[in-house]
């Protein structure tokens, strides 16, 4: 029974890391928008920011 709560809690946690992440990056793409196609395209990327962020570690340690 242990497990289960421990594995609902760490969910819930990255759960809130993403929710936030995913609030900064919209705020931030839409911010720098200049047009609706720049502000719908930050919409997009604010979704799969996670991606972003693993490719460019990836690129910066030269895997």
């Amino acid at each position: 029974m242990e497990k289960k709560q421990y594995k609902t809690k760490t969910m819930v946690q990255s759960s809130a890391v993403y929710g936030l992440g995913f609030i900064g990056a919209l705020v931030y793409f839409l911010q720098h928008a200049s047009s609706f196609g720049d502000g719908l395209l930050g919409v997009l990327k604010a979704l799969v920011w996670p991606a972003f962020l693993v490719y460019k570690v990836l690129e910066y340690l030269k895997m």
